[in-house]
């Protein structure tokens, strides 16, 4: 994995995890609230099955789009956290949870209080270490 990819990976983390949560929570609900599980509207026939102009079919397809891509997001999300481990020093993992938790350089550098082009290094630093892990596979 490049450099840049694994820091994108890096960057994007943060709300990819949240929109996971919130993609999952929202298809339980729905879910929960389209199915007829008793009564006389379970034994009724369901919806049309599979006319382009259906908009049940229409609907299935966006929610299968849907968490296709949240699968999508778990193996990006599974990249990064396989690679957790390999940072050990002490600063480098508290910089590496803030940037995990979507805040800047800036914010990191105030809290650490060190300068962001210090924090930028250490990023740079953590994603060269996480970059250059070779057993774990390739994303396409």
């Amino acid at each position: 994995m490049t450099k840049e990819e694994m820091e994108q990976l890096v960057k994007d983390y943060h709300w990819m995890i949240n929109s996971v949560k919130v993609i999952r929570e929202g298809m339980n609900e729905v879910e929960i609230g389209m199915t007829a599980r008793y009564g006389l509207e379970a034994a009724m026939p369901k919806a049309g099955g599979g006319r382009p102009g259906d908009p049940i079919y229409r609907e299935f397809n966006r929610r299968e789009r849907r968490m296709k891509k949240v699968y999508e997001y778990e193996r990006k999300i599974q990249v990064v956290q396989e690679r957790i481990p390999l940072i050990t020093e002490d600063r480098e993992i508290e910089v590496l949870h803030w940037l995990l938790e979507g805040k800047s350089l800036r914010w990191i550098g105030r809290h650490m209080q060190v300068s962001d082009r210090q924090i930028g290094r250490m990023k740079d630093s953590i994603i060269d270490k996480m970059s250059q892990m070779s057993d774990v596979p390739q994303m396409s």
